[in-house]
């Protein structure tokens, strides 16, 4: 089995670990040897300990580059060239990238801003470009869109905690492109009623258990009924956070509507994509919520960390809690949303692109569509 650059997939897993391991190493050796940590200091708007932040993303940002270098330079050595980076980063996906950098920011921000549920909705560009792309194309995107929205847009839309959680969306962005790349965003069409029955229940499951964890988390916090109604006074972000819960809405009936209408059963394997997903960023994002902001970002899940402080849990099992309700809600929607675009775009304009021929219907599946 060879990748679409040509080289063994066995290779190319072995020099990703290697490289990840290499990532891990410097990030370490990067904590313990850089003892500016904390100052104390917190920003008044988003509660974040700027000293510690800027800190962490600095270390992860060289951890990076030496991890992905030592990666790049074992592909060099193996096979003479860069077919992983050429074959992902083409002309159609870096005009693509900043359009998807601009999304995660804009709606990430209004999210953070004006709305106060326990989602992010700052990874539908990065989920996109993974998958249409491929890993590294998908995690470039989601690096470059948090560095970008925590240093370089200005304010109102600027987030300065986004830079330390860039290794979330990296990792975020990798896993849409293996998604994409084993094919659980490709259409199943004309499915059975049992098949789809049987993802009908699995999927509602998943959204109702969600749905519940956070609402009680909410209710225990604030001791009232969760409101999903805008707040804050700025007007553009009023009209934005209105329509990322049309989003939010349209992924909820979207995933049904794929279900039993087109009969499509890839809905179910999207929203348990979007769960892992979420699962994994979580365990990922939880130590550097507590060990860089004490749990305290700015953003509308902070409520979720307040509720398990108030139970009694310490820092990091408050943020782990937060995260495992949090992400899985944000990814699975994230992840339907992308699903929902990727039906909506011309299955020629998908094509062109390097993981295009892996979103079409197998040749099974191809035929008169159901009634």
């Amino acid at each position: 089995m060879t990748t679409d650059s040509g080289t063994t997939t066995g290779s190319a897993w072995l020099r990703w670990l290697i490289g990840g391991l290499v990532f891990i190493a410097a990030t370490i050796i990067g904590a313990l040897t850089v003892d500016q940590v904390s100052d104390g200091t917190f920003d008044p708007n988003t509660g974040a300990v700027m000293t510690a932040a800027n800190s962490f993303a600095l270390i992860l940002a060289i951890a990076m580059l030496l991890g992905s270098a030592t990666a790049f330079s074992i592909e060099w050595f193996q096979t003479g060239r860069l077919a992983s980076i050429s074959g992902q980063f083409t002309r159609r996906v870096i005009v693509l990238m900043p359009v998807a950098i601009a999304i995660n920011i804009v709606l990430g921000q209004t999210v953070a801003a004006a709305l106060k549920i326990p989602i992010y909705l700052d990874s539908i560009g990065t989920i996109l470009v993974g998958v249409l792309a491929g890993p590294i194309a998908g995690a470039a995107t989601g690096i470059l869109a948090n560095i970008l929205w925590a240093y370089v847009i200005p304010p109102p839309f600027q987030y300065p905690p986004a830079a330390a959680f860039a290794i979330v969306a990296g990792v975020i962005g990798i896993m849409a492109g293996i998604a994409g790349r084993i094919g659980i965003f490709r259409p199943r069409p004309n499915r059975s009623t049992g098949q789809l029955v049987i993802g009908g229940l699995i999927t509602a499951g998943l959204i109702i258990g969600l749905g519940w964890l956070a609402s009680v988390g909410y209710e225990l916090i604030f001791a009232t009924d969760i409101t999903f109604a805008p707040t804050g006074g700025d007007p553009l972000f009023q009209v934005l956070a209105w329509l990322a819960l049309v989003l939010v809405l349209a992924a909820v009936v979207g995933v049904f509507a794929l279900l039993f209408i087109r009969r499509d059963l890839s809905a179910a394997y999207v929203a348990v994509a979007g769960v892992t997903t979420g699962i994994v960023a979580a365990l990922i994002s939880a130590p550097i919520a507590a060990g860089v902001f004490g749990g305290v970002t700015g953003a509308g899940t902070d409520f979720l960390v307040a509720a398990f402080r108030q139970a009694g849990l310490d820092i990091y099992a408050a943020t782990t809690g937060q995260g495992l309700i949090s992400d899985p809600i944000d990814k699975t929607t994230t992840f339907v949303i992308v699903y929902l675009i990727l039906i909506a775009l011309a299955v020629r304009f998908k094509a062109r692109f390097p993981q295009g021929e892996r979103l079409l219907p197998a040749d099974e599946d191809v035929g008169e569509e159901p009634s």
